[in-house]
């Protein structure tokens, strides 16, 4: 059960990051792998800087996308669009 409630914050963590982060989305199953990656580089980061968004689904979903943001950030920066 645990696997399925990653991949669903995973893909809405994705989601919400390619959303805010124009043009940055990967479809589907790019979103849930940036967002579920984006999850743990969230935790990492945030955890850095003492910041700590909370528990649950929104805590979850709101770290994964601000990883996810900065993964799809260095995406970009590696494979810019001629």
């Amino acid at each position: 059960m645990e696997i399925i409630v990653t991949i669903i914050i995973g893909a809405v963590a994705g989601w919400l990051g390619g959303t805010i982060y124009k043009g940055g989305g990967l479809g589907l199953i790019g979103n849930i792998i940036v967002g579920i990656v984006g999850s743990y580089v969230g935790y990492w980061l945030l955890g850095k800087l003492g910041i700590h968004l909370g528990t649950g689904w929104i805590g979850a979903i709101l770290t994964g996308a601000i990883g996810a943001i900065i993964i799809l950030f260095l995406l970009n920066l590696i494979f810019k669009k001629r």
